[in-house]
């Protein structure tokens, strides 16, 4: 077992030596990558269209609130600052 575990030892130090950015590296990278993107659960259109109208609507709604808020802070200055 100790022969074992210097084995591997060893073979981290070597990786732990490597570039990153060398080619093998780079290689494993990718295929980690790829095997990441195989777990990737995409939703549906349905899903995606109806998420999308919910932040497009949210973002109309919070813009509207924020300008207003500008608006009146801005006014309430300027009677002020009169």
């Amino acid at each position: 077992m100790g022969k074992k575990t210097k084995a591997i030892k060893k073979q981290e130090a070597q990786r732990d030596k490597k570039s990153p950015f060398s080619p093998a590296e780079i290689r494993i990278f990718v295929d980690e990558v790829k095997v990441e993107f195989t777990k990737i659960v995409w939703p549906d259109k349905k899903t995606t269209l109806g998420l999308t109208g919910v932040v497009i609507v949210f973002s109309i709604l919070a813009s509207a609130y924020l300008g207003s808020v500008d608006m009146l802070l801005g006014k309430l200055i300027d009677t002020v600052l009169r």
